[in-house]
């Protein structure tokens, strides 16, 4: 698992590379925003919705603070993400 700053996602969106971005914080909280490419699929719910994804594709994972993006990328890591 590779680490990015949300600078660094910020530099690279806005230099107009691609990232496929998940957004694996709460409804609640993503009704506040959220990068408008990425994809909204909660912690909760990341062992259901990991058939939508594509094992060949890097994903950036963000949430609020980095913990619960760090428990998604370790689960989707040990399932041949």
């Amino acid at each position: 698992m590779k680490t990015m700053t949300a600078k660094d996602a910020e530099q690279k969106l806005a230099a107009g590379e691609h990232l496929n971005l998940i957004d694996v914080r709460e409804a609640d909280e993503v009704k506040e925003g959220k990068i408008p490419s990425a994809i909204h699929i909660p912690l909760g719910l990341i062992e259901f919705r990991m058939h939508e994804l594509d094992k060949n594709k890097e994903y950036v994972i963000v949430c609020r603070s980095g913990n619960r993006s760090g428990l998604a990328a370790r689960f989707l890591e040990g399932q041949g993400f």
